[in-house]
């Protein structure tokens, strides 16, 4: 099981993001899974056709920094790296998370399944994680189940220094992430509009949460690029007929403020 996951949102060049889908499912899923990181989900974002996002997932800190340094010390990534960053405007929009203790896992986040993945992404600036918790499941938990929404994980800002500076990931913020999966994109859509349409749930909310409902959160709406079963089994395939395709440093985009963010939680 995961106990560090990265969030990873890349934008890419025009029209290009099918070509690192394919790059990167036949020849970096089983290379950094046997180097300790497992690809938990590959998905492109439905409201931005330059936007490709995974999720990686580590069994703990030290076991991360080691993955990376094997995977990006290793061959295929040598052998491909031009390619995939011949793809990329930015890779540097990452946040590293963990699984809210007492919260649901991380397991329902893989793409080995069909339909829209939701996220929800809550600054937490200025407010205590334990009260947001708090408040979230004791109203906006009730929120989501109403508006037809069911829960599959939670996730918040993993504190611990980022041990491979070489790959930035968002710091100076705290998050709190819940992820809900629909049917398909209608499905999501119908969800969105009940749970906007819902008034009155901060009227009674505690002054030291308020600052993090006054920020509307980051929303994700993410369709899985393709079964991992089936690619890693693919490319396990081809291993003996062909042999064995990231990313620089840019400003993070959330500051240019590029991202879609939509009025509700």
């Amino acid at each position: 099981m995961s106990s560090v996951i990265e969030l990873r949102q890349y934008t890419l060049r025009g029209g290009r993001r099918d070509e690192l889908i394919e790059l990167f499912h036949a020849e970096f899923l089983q290379p950094q899974a046997a180097a300790g990181g497992a690809v938990l989900g590959t998905f492109r974002d439905l409201d931005d056709p330059d936007r490709f996002v995974w999720l990686r997932g580590f069994a703990g800190m030290d076991q991360r920094k080691a993955a990376l340094e094997a995977f990006y010390g290793g061959p295929a990534w040598r052998a491909h790296r031009g390619a995939a960053n011949a793809t990329m405007v930015d890779s540097d929009n990452v946040c590293l998370l963990r699984p809210r203790p007492g919260g649901r896992g991380v397991e329902s986040l893989s793409s080995d399944r069909a339909g829209v993945l939701r996220l929800s992404l809550h600054d937490l600036r200025g407010v205590m994680p334990y009260a947001f918790a708090s408040f979230f499941d004791a109203a906006m938990g009730q929120l989501i189940k109403a508006a037809g929404g069911s829960i599959a994980a939670e996730l918040v800002t993993e504190d611990a220094f980022n041990s491979f500076p070489k790959l930035p990931v968002r710091e100076d913020e705290r998050l709190f992430v819940w992820a809900a999966w629909f049917e398909d994109a209608d499905a999501e859509a119908r969800f969105a509009r009940r749970l906007s349409a819902q008034a009155g749930w901060r009227d009674d909310a505690p002054e030291a949460v308020l600052p993090a409902l006054m920020r509307k959160p980051e929303i994700l709406r993410l369709r899985p690029a393709a079964s991992l079963a089936a690619r890693a089994a693919g490319a396990g395939a081809q291993e003996n007929e062909s042999p064995t395709r990231r990313s620089g440093r840019s400003e993070p985009l959330r500051r240019q403020g590029l991202f879609q963010v939509r009025a509700t939680f």
